[in-house]
């Protein structure tokens, strides 16, 4: 049974804590000297276009050529805070089982698809010993586009052209926790999975019209059903 199971990092399979929100007031001032003076809604979205969205509220001239060095910055600062990563972050319910549930199946094939730039998400993941449950090497990340809704196509390109594997798309989930996960499934064409662990409720996001939507992933048995269905 062939499945490419692509899972969001934030909110899906981890919490970092505040760290997450803190790590961009520091590359900010860092690559700025000032911070601003309030935080964006990160939920769903990819590192450079957060790092957009602040640009645009310092008023910052030529934000465009600011992106780059600030996205250094911020590759630094999570680095600098893996300790505390691992000490105030946590894996979400569920998780664990799921992905070893998954690994067992033949045919399935579990990578990433994450707004954070490639370095930060395996730091996360890593932090957790998330890494060696999933094939980061062909996942899709912040640092592949800004825009979200383009991340499935890189991916399957990436699992393509390093796995030599093909998916139709009802072999696809996306498998996230915000509306921006839904948008980005559906621009890919592809089936998707939403739970109730990052900012939003099972309420909220029951009306969007995800494929399935769960409290949690702590159901192992519910979840692979919905997944290899």
């Amino acid at each position: 049974m062939d499945r490419l199971i692509l899972w969001d990092i934030d909110g899906t399979l981890v919490r970092v804590g505040d760290i997450g929100a803190d790590v961009f007031d520091r590359a900010l001032e860092r690559a700025l000297g000032r911070r601003p003076p309030e935080r964006v809604q990160m939920s769903g979205k990819t590192d450079p276009q957060i790092v957009g969205e602040y640009l645009a509220m310092l008023a910052v001239a030529d934000p465009a050529a600011h992106v780059a060095g600030i996205l250094v910055e911020l590759e630094k600062e999570l680095a600098a805070a893996e300790q505390e990563i691992r000490s105030g972050g946590r894996v979400l319910p569920g998780v664990v089982d799921v992905l070893k549930r998954l690994g067992e199946q033949d045919g399935v094939l579990q990578t990433v698809l994450t707004g954070n730039i490639a370095p930060n998400a395996l730091l996360k993941l890593a932090s957790f010993g998330l890494d060696a449950l999933i094939d980061v090497t062909v996942g899709a990340f912040g640092s592949d586009h800004a825009d979200r809704n383009a991340l499935v196509p890189i991916a399957l390109a990436r699992v393509a052209e390093q796995r030599g594997r093909e998916f139709a798309p009802a072999q696809v989930w996306v498998v996230g926790d915000s509306a921006n996960d839904l948008a980005c499934a559906r621009a890919g064409d592809v089936r998707c999975l939403l739970v109730a662990t990052g900012r939003y409720s099972f309420d909220e996001l029951a009306p969007l019209g995800a494929d399935a939507v769960l409290d949690d992933l702590s159901d192992t048995s519910a979840v692979a059903e919905i997944l290899l269905t």
